[in-house]
């Protein structure tokens, strides 16, 4: 295990307009972690994590990936931003499964795994498809590879972005409420995709509702509320003694 952590978080601040959505984040994930963010709605947990790739451009603080600041190239004290191009890079490392399934309507399963390896990192079509059987077969859709999105069901869509994404070996994974586009009886089958993905060892960082999984799979839990990290901690003790007001208030709505 390295010493660094996978993503670092120094006082991470983001408005939109007058709204200020962080309010100074400082968090670290170490390699290998599994990192549960839970909150109310308009806490910024998906703001945060869309800055962890750089989605969208922090406004203070700074945050890097693996010991890489995100974004950003550091000269005496000053950041300049990245180029697209440069971002765009460093982009590939880091593999993000949204709320929608974002898949392309015009490919197979199979063909939207394939696409960006081939398209990004310059691999043949044989190893793209190799790769994506492979990986459709992790996911459980090993016999879905030649159907379009609009024949799957919304628990596989989601499987099929979460084995795109897979794709591009990244380093860390980040899930944006990845379950709550979906009907309740499919939540299951994506939810047991990721236990399996953190059991390899995947350092991930999953905004997320499904307190259950927090408990069981994460490593560290982060309440947010307001912009700020109002408590965190070891999951099962911030489920059941939490030590804040606010958190207190938000689990006795959802637990």
């Amino acid at each position: 295990m390295s010493d660094m952590p996978m993503v670092r978080a120094d006082g991470v601040s983001k408005s939109f307009g007058s709204n200020e959505v962080l309010k100074g984040i400082s968090l670290t994930v170490d390699p290998g972690e599994v990192l549960c963010i839970v909150g109310p709605s308009g806490s910024g947990k998906s703001t945060f994590l869309r800055c962890i790739n750089h989605l969208e451009r922090v406004d203070a603080g700074r945050l890097s990936v693996d010991g890489q600041l995100v974004g950003y190239r550091e000269k005496g004290d000053k950041l300049y931003e990245l180029k697209p191009k440069e971002a765009a890079k460093q982009r590939r490392e880091i593999g993000m499964v949204f709320q929608r399934f974002n898949l392309f309507p015009h490919m197979t399963a199979l063909e939207n795994v394939m696409e960006a390896p081939m398209r990004v990192r310059g691999i043949s079509k044989a190893q793209a498809t190799a790769r994506a059987e492979e990986l459709l077969a992790r996911v459980g859709l090993g016999d879905k590879g030649d159907h379009y999105p609009a024949h799957l069901s919304g628990g596989q869509q989601q499987r099929v972005a979460i084995a795109r994404a897979l794709a591009m070996e990244p380093k860390l994974m980040l899930f944006d409420e990845p379950t709550s586009a979906l009907d309740p009886e499919l939540v299951g089958e994506v939810l047991d995709v990721m236990k399996g993905l953190a059991k390899t060892g995947m350092t991930m960082i999953v905004v997320t509702h499904e307190m259950g999984f927090a408990r069981e799979v994460a490593d560290s839990l982060v309440f947010m509320d307001g912009g700020v990290v109002v408590e965190s901690g070891d999951p099962r003790e911030v489920l059941s003694s939490p030590k804040h007001e606010r958190t207190k208030a938000f689990l006795s709505k959802v637990l």
